[in-house]
């Protein structure tokens, strides 16, 4: 028996994944909200992350139960501000980019561009 069931939803958009920075769009929804009506920081932290990872991946094809998908072993976030609506923007760049450890920097952006979240993140990679 729980104490306590909670339901949430995720879902954005990558627009688009270079040699040198990855994109997202994700729309302010219910499904992210807490409860007071702004963006879960585990949400934005989520949201931040698969950016970066797809910034690591590349053109590569991540494949079930294969080796390609790099492994986050640190996360560092800060929540600077929130929002209750609207659209938000992740950008990931790289720190440093190694032949087994790389760290991106991902920004997450409001529409006037003011960061919500800056999230430094170490992924060990193939190599």
């Amino acid at each position: 028996m729980s104490y306590k069931s909670l339901v949430g939803q995720i879902e954005f958009d990558i627009l688009s994944v270079s040699d040198t920075e990855a994109l997202g769009e994700m729309a302010i929804q219910p499904g992210i909200m807490n409860s007071f009506g702004t963006i879960h920081a585990g949400a934005l932290v989520w949201f931040a992350d698969v950016i970066a990872t797809n910034l690591v991946v590349g053109e590569e094809q991540v494949t079930e139960g294969g080796d390609s998908m790099p492994v986050a072993v640190t996360l560092n976030a800060q929540v600077l501000s929130n929002r209750c609506e609207g659209v938000v923007t992740a950008r990931a760049f790289w720190l440093r980019r190694g032949p087994r450890v790389s760290t991106v920097r991902t920004l997450v952006t409001d529409e006037s561009d003011q960061v919500l979240l800056d999230l430094t993140s170490t992924h060990q990679t193939g190599g």
